[in-house]
């Protein structure tokens, strides 16, 4: 396994505003951090950022970062599939979404799922790869075996909250094809998305076992912190302090010459 970090602008919610982008990535990419976008901004729902007239200014604020991209959850039809596709092929990013984005209503089967197909197909024609964020596991395990090109998202968030099936089962059944991890925690009743090691959050010896598990796979992976925000440069610095000062995952993130004096501060 070969990993990369990112940090979803989830950690800037309620704080970025139309002309924070800029900072927001010139920010992260000074603590050596890539970025997994989320489609809107908050207040500014009906407007995405993937929109074709967007592409231009999402490739000169990335330039040089690891891109990651959240699809869009405004039930897209195919003609905005096609453009987020696009837009993800010309930044090099992956997407990550979950199933009823693709037109499959929650809790139902795949049977039928042409819409979903096209989208798979759109996808595959433009390199572009989906990543399929974690839900109920039978449903995911069905959705790979239909559509073979999807790849895994594994949220230990949601994985942890699971009274169905316990976290190791999740990763022992996502593993092989997991390119992607919304690394979050919470205190086991809510998806609260606190960062990673929350005292009475996850088990250590979960993190560990996740590690060792992908550790196995020839996959280049993803990690994306996705975190709720207090301040964004605090909920960094404490999920790096756990993963890569407890945890010893490898490959952190180095701070990047000439950006000593980058603060966040949008408003």
């Amino acid at each position: 396994m070969r990993i990369k970090y990112v940090v979803s602008t989830m950690v800037f919610w309620g704080r970025e505003h139309p002309l924070s982008f800029e900072q927001e990535c010139q920010f992260l990419a000074s603590l050596g951090f890539g970025i997994e976008l989320l489609p809107n901004i908050k207040g500014h729902q009906h407007e995405c950022r993937y929109d074709r007239r967007n592409w231009s200014r999402l490739t000169a604020a990335t330039e040089g970062m690891q891109v990651v991209m959240r699809s869009r959850d405004d039930k897209p039809n195919l003609e905005q599939w096609r453009e987020q596709i696009e837009c993800a092929k010309l930044l090099g990013a992956n997407i990550v979404t979950g199933l009823t984005n693709m037109g499959v209503p929650v809790g139902q089967e795949l049977n039928g799922s042409d819409f979903a197909g096209d989208v798979v197909n759109l996808a595959e024609k433009n390199d572009v790869k989906l990543c399929l964020e974690t839900g109920r596991l039978p449903i995911l395990q069905a959705a790979s075996e239909r559509f073979e090109s999807l790849w895994y998202c594994l949220d230990t968030g949601y994985a942890h909250l699971d009274s169905e099936h316990p976290f190791k089962e999740y990763v022992d059944e996502l593993a092989p094809k997991t390119i992607h991890l919304h690394l979050t925690d919470n205190y086991g009743q809510m998806d609260d998305h606190e960062p990673p090691g929350l005292h009475g959050g996850m088990p250590r010896q979960d993190w560990d076992y996740l590690l060792d598990v992908l550790g196995k796979y020839d996959n280049d992976v993803v990690g994306s912190l996705e975190m709720c925000p207090c301040m964004p440069a605090v909920m960094i610095r404490q999920a790096s302090e756990f993963l890569f000062d407890a945890m010893k995952w490898p490959n952190r993130p180095v701070k990047q010459p000439g950006y000593a004096d980058v603060n966040y501060n949008p408003i």
